[in-house]
């Protein structure tokens, strides 16, 4: 991972460098004392993470953040501030920033946050990856040679998913195992047969199944939108809502919640199936 910092302090600058090289976390490409510099830097460098003040002179962190994103649309964004305001820190998240760390740094905290968030940018690109083949309709696939242990071990990641959202009670949480391990020992996708089709094969009444695929897919949704409301770092709900479903969407759900909007977050079922298949695959 390639690590660009962008904060008017040069102590916090070479603290950061100090703690990217003595933790192995990667490799540090440039830095900037300001968010105008560090737009022009990036253009180049292209940094995978970026970690940057909040409040900075002439560009603070948040219009560097929406900035940033339209030159590198792949990369994540780890934001420091000594503010503390829940509004703020909110603001900072719509504008695209993966995780909020208070200042003053915490070498332990700050370590965990950059392993985090390269654990989740790592996983959201081969997902993507993955995705790309579905879309094309090709995918690799490797023979099944261990049998039953393997479809278990499978099985096992799948539930163990479920369970960090919430929904492992829903009655649609059994039509997901059954559905998605299907696909898995079979070497499918959704891309190769309608949804309405491929549960033909377990029941005569597929549009049943797929209502209540449905409805626990959005009980995920919500309950990691509660999730991130309690706490914007919460691990189950940095890996999925930017994996599983749509951060967009998530942010939509919790903006509901808070009484900002009367509209719901939605899910695409296919695209919500499909990467779960994929993340089950390459955990």
């Amino acid at each position: 991972m390639k690590f660009f910092f962008v904060d008017d302090d040069r102590n916090v600058r070479t603290i950061l460098n100090i703690l990217i090289k003595e933790r192995n976390l990667g490799e540090c490409c440039g830095s900037a004392s300001s968010g105008h510099d560090a737009l022009d830097d990036i253009r180049v460098v292209k940094p995978d993470i970026i970690i940057v003040d909040l409040l900075m002179p002439e560009m603070d962190g948040i219009s560097f953040v929406e900035e940033a994103r339209k030159i590198c649309p792949d990369s994540a964004f780890i934001m420091l501030s000594q503010v503390s305001s829940k509004e703020l820190i909110a603001k900072a998240y719509e504008a695209g920033i993966h995780f909020f760390i208070q200042k003053p740094l915490n070498a332990v905290e700050t370590e965990s946050v950059i392993r985090n968030v390269a654990k989740s940018l790592s996983m959201q690109r081969t997902l993507g990856k993955v995705q790309s083949l579905f879309e094309t309709e090709f995918r690799d696939s490797v023979p099944d040679e261990s049998g039953s242990s393997q479809s278990e071990t499978f099985q096992n990641r799948l539930t163990s998913i479920l369970q960090k959202l919430g929904i492992i009670g829903e009655i649609g949480s059994r039509d997901i195992i059954t559905l998605i391990t299907y696909l898995h020992d079979h070497h499918e996708t959704l891309e190769q047969q309608t949804l309405q089709k491929l549960l033909s094969h377990f029941s005569d009444n597929p549009k049943s199944i797929e209502q209540r695929i449905r409805r626990a897919a959005l009980s995920g949704m919500v309950n990691l939108a509660h999730l991130g409301l309690e706490d914007y770092s919460n691990e189950v709900f940095t890996e999925f809502s930017n994996t599983l479903y749509n951060f967009e969407q998530v942010r939509k759900e919790m903006d509901y919640i808070r009484g900002k909007s009367d509209k719901h977050g939605n899910v695409k079922i296919r695209t919500f199936l499909n990467s779960l298949l994929a993340y089950c695959e390459h955990i």
